[in-house]
């Protein structure tokens, strides 16, 4: 998270290239011996996440074009917080220098880079660093993360305008405003409850009544809120939960780092077809703060 909050530190072409073959073949062999636990079929690593290129306006549509009343209830980000209005030429640079720079192009994603107030998301002794490129401390050994891993990840879930997320591990809650951005709604949970009811204040007073944030632990995922088109975790395991994977609605993606939490992890896509059957493909190199919970006895070897 913090279980999550996802400390992420992409550390992929942008960073420690010393890491090398040792490190991608340390976690190929981890993920590989995890994921056959649960039935997962690992495709051959790839570089960067497929980008669906839905139309930069997709949120926008009339309540018509959105059709049912159901739809129409889903409350939209409003911007009309002041924080929203700050700070925007820093957030033009970030997109510009850190995201659009390597390599991410889906148009809502983009713009959702530059829409969210990052500096709204972050302690007050780190305001002044808010739009650089890295992970920085929100408190109690979490962590926001970086902008680039946060683009990275929104744009290989593919998300749409009707897209119903699950995030695991809030944090701060930025992860969740990014996606929101672009998805119809968003569950968020983290298992840190001073976090989950700052994150939960903190998106309230800025709008996005497309989210929703739950005190617990996301190794169970939310069932009554299941299906999922999409799952985002950030925080590391060395094991898929498998309710997450239950959850995931066929056709759906989910995006989690999977290694030790102690050492450098691979960012992993999972997907489930139309028949629920489940496979795998390595993404990146990261490194992200541990999940607690069950996770925790779930990673023990057995006896």
């Amino acid at each position: 998270m913090d279980e999550l909050s996802g400390c992420s530190l992409f550390i992929g072409h942008k960073a420690i290239l010393t890491l090398g073959i040792f490190t991608a073949s340390v976690c190929a062999a981890f993920i590989l011996t995890h994921c056959e636990i649960f039935g997962l079929t690992l495709a051959a690593p790839s570089k960067g996440a497929d980008a669906n290129q839905s139309p930069a306006d997709a949120n926008y549509k009339s309540k018509k074009e959105r059709g049912s009343s159901e739809d129409n209830k889903v409350g939209r980000p409003d911007h009309n917080h002041p924080a929203f209005a700050e700070r925007a030429e820093e957030r033009t640079r970030m997109v510009t220098r850190y995201i659009e720079a390597e390599g991410i192009r889906d148009p809502n994603v983009l713009r959702a880079m530059r829409t969210v107030p990052r500096h709204a998301f972050v302690l007050s002794g780190d305001l002044r660093r808010a739009y650089a490129d890295h992970p920085l401390a929100i408190g109690l050994n979490q962590t926001i993360s970086q902008p680039y891993i946060v683009a990275y990840m929104t744009e290989a879930l593919q998300l749409k305008p009707d897209s119903n997320v699950l995030e695991v591990g809030t944090g701060s809650g930025y992860q969740a405003a990014v996606c929101a951005e672009v998805a119809r709604e968003v569950y968020t949970v983290e298992i840190l409850e001073p976090l989950a009811e700052s994150a939960k204040n903190r998106l309230k007073e800025l709008g996005y009544g497309n989210v929703t944030v739950r005190a617990g632990d996301g190794y169970f995922g939310w069932k009554a809120k299941a299906p999922f088109d999409a799952i985002i975790v950030t925080a590391a395991a060395g094991l898929v939960p498998p309710p997450l994977v239950e959850q995931l609605k066929p056709g759906g993606r989910m995006i989690l780092p999977l290694g030790s939490p102690y050492s450098v992890q691979t960012l992993v896509m999972i997907t489930k077809d139309q028949n629920g059957r489940v496979s795998s493909r390595n993404l990146l190199p990261v490194r992200f703060v541990p999940m607690l919970g069950r996770i925790t006895d779930a990673d023990k070897p057995r006896q």
